[in-house]
């Protein structure tokens, strides 16, 4: 997929992280360990909005940042004063001419300027220095901010800090995942896997649980419906925006309102009108212009004429009362439909649904239709809309017989209106005729559950396995390299994550063997399984995506499609909504030997 939300933020992130990790990184320099090689999980100990499963996303964005980690220009040594990675600047002496140079004499910034614009150097030094400006800033910034008995080694050595050494193996973005299997699995130098734990959090965090969010509401919705998410005005922040966007997309949704998102991320964007746009209108007077070529044609016709002569006889058929029906919504609708006479979607709750709304929409619709268009939808965003949905269906049908236009009946509809989970599940138990849902507060901030709570820990340093004991039972961490494995049963679903030390012969098909459960339970089972996946691939290595031995990136729309299919294969008893059957995640006998050994020993 590229990098489709770094590629927008110039430079290294290397400082969007919390102080601790830096004061951490310079304990393990003091100490000689920042070289030593560690393994990293991240992982959520329970399943988001108390159900059974999450959706993996933010992978495509962790390898970006990855890649691009690094606190100067090249991860080497940052250029000496006057030159860059690149060469030494015009105008600067060079090293050995240093020397020779006495107080040369002062020229101001901005004749200097002028002087390099006229050779055409000015805007490729810009070019140059303003990347390597803002990573030899970080320095500075970081020694402002460090005690002061903080080593003036250690900065030069963090100018060297970049994440070739670290790979990174992953579930496959979009693929069904559970509490307290790992998502990533980072290896690397101590130094820079501790550094980077932060941002990793923070690129997983929201994009999982948004499209775990997402993946909710299109189970909710079902299969047929179309969803479109329209949160960017509620969502924290114009990142948290389109984020929300993207990882809607992947969770299910087909379209987004987000303009950008969709210039940066290719997703479909649909729009329609606000109820401004329709009350601003108070008549038919208003419309200009008022002709409209037939689609084919070559004489323009009066629109607003023609549309008067259809709701005459709209309001004749539905028994609607002439002046009950809002000339201004009618001015609004005729306008519209003259600008986008392909694509006329009428908003119909600005006044009065049945009176007002839906008789205009016909009149015009009707209008289009004898000029060779077809209208293309309406919308509601008020009121009761099940009821609205079928009462709208029966009028559609009504005009299409009585006019004799077959596609008539079929106009999509479209509603939205502070959609929940639970009034998406409410709506779709009653017998509807909407075709589109829009969502955008409850899906883009995620209000049952505001954060997905993944955490990020040691497991190996060293080659010496490594375990987080704490009072709470939940947050004990699983020592050691793992392999995951999925377990999938006789009727073709997933039954089990099992995770196993690298060492041990992975289990096979066919084959009984034996489990512990994770958590409390101490009783060992057994399980035969019909069929064996490992979980985990290889998506960077040695700071490098795209080897031979690199699992290859997906592009967004294949991340979705994923997606549906990693939920098409889950237990429907694992994908309720509502109180799911718990997923078993287990481990085998010699991982839950050394977790045994390494909990006696803590103690």
């Amino acid at each position: 997929m590229g990098e489709p939300g770094l590629a927008r933020v110039r430079g290294s992130l290397a400082l969007l992280t919390d102080l601790y990790q830096f004061t951490m990184a310079y304990g393990y320099w003091r100490a000689g360990r920042h070289r030593e090689p560690a393994r990293f999980e991240l992982f959520f100990r329970r399943c988001p909005f108390q159900g059974g499963f999450a959706l993996c996303a933010g992978l495509s964005e962790c390898l970006a940042f990855l890649r691009a980690f690094r606190f100067s220009e090249t991860g080497k040594p940052g250029p000496r004063r006057g030159e860059t990675p690149h060469g030494r600047l015009p105008g600067c002496p060079s090293r050995g001419e240093v020397s020779r140079v006495a107080d040369p004499v002062p020229v101001c910034p901005e004749v200097r300027r002028a002087e390099l614009s006229v050779l055409g150097l000015q805007p490729r030094i810009e070019a140059i220095l303003s990347p390597v400006a803002e990573l030899l800033a970080y320095i500075k910034y970081l020694e402002s901010v460090l005690p002061v008995t903080t080593e003036k080694a250690f900065f030069d050595y963090l100018r060297a800090v970049d994440a070739s050494e670290v790979s990174v193996l992953s579930v496959p973005e979009g693929s069904v995942v559970f509490s307290k299997v790992p998502l990533l699995q980072v290896k690397g130098p101590l130094l820079v896997v501790q550094l980077v734990e932060t941002t990793l959090l923070c690129l997983v965090n929201y994009a999982s649980l948004v499209a775990t969010n997402a993946a909710r509401f299109r189970l909710a919705a079902g299969p047929e419906k179309k969803l479109m998410e329209m949160g960017l005005r509620r969502a924290q922040g114009p990142d948290g925006g389109l984020s929300a966007s993207m990882y809607s997309y992947v969770g299910g949704f087909d379209f987004t309102s987000n303009v950008l998102a969709g210039k940066l991320y290719g997703i479909p964007v649909r729009g329609t009108v606000a109820h401004s746009y329709v009350s601003s209108f108070t008549s038919l007077a208003e419309v200009n212009p008022r002709v409209l070529l037939p689609l084919g044609g070559k004489e323009p016709v009066d629109f607003p004429s023609l549309v008067e002569t259809w709701l005459g006889r709209v309001c004749q058929l539905l028994q609607v009362p002439l002046e009950k029906v809002n000339g201004g919504e009618l001015g609004a609708f005729v306008s519209y439909a003259i600008t986008f006479p392909h694509n006329f979607q009428g908003l119909v709750d600005t006044y009065c649904v049945m009176r007002s709304g839906i008789p205009n929409f016909c009149a015009v619709a009707l209008a289009l239709n004898e000029l060779g268009y077809r209208a293309i939808g309406v919308r509601l965003d008020s009121g009761d809309l099940v009821k609205q949905s079928v009462e709208i269906r029966r009028v559609f049908r009504t005009c299409s017989q009585h006019f004799q236009v077959p596609w008539f009946k079929a106009i999509p509809i479209a509603v939205s209106n502070d959609v929940s989970e639970w009034s998406l599940e409410e709506l779709m138990q009653e017998g509807n005729e909407i075709d589109m849902i829009g969502v955008g507060t409850h899906l883009v901030t995620c209000p049952l559950q505001p954060s997905l709570g993944c955490v990020y820990k040691l497991v190996e340093v060293n080659g010496c396995p490594r375990l987080k004991v704490t009072e709470d039972e939940e947050k004990t961490t699983i020592p050691g390299s793992k392999v995951v494995y999925r377990l999938w049963d006789a009727a073709g679903f997933p039954c089990m994550d099992l995770l196993a030390l690298e060492e041990e012969p992975p289990p096979r098909a066919g084959q009984e063997m034996k489990f512990w459960p994770l958590g409390r339970s101490r009783e060992v089972g057994k399980v035969t399984p019909a069929a064996v996946e490992i979980l985990h691939r290889v998506y960077l290595k040695d700071g490098q995506v795209g080897r031979k031995v690199c699992q290859s990136l997906p592009s967004l729309l294949e991340i979705k499609k994923h997606s549906q299919a990693s939920l098409s294969k889950l237990s429907p008893a694992h994908k309720r909504l509502q109180a799911p059957e718990a997923y078993q995640v287990t481990m085998t006998e010699k991982l839950h030997l050394l977790l045994a050994t390494l909990q006696r020993d803590s103690q």
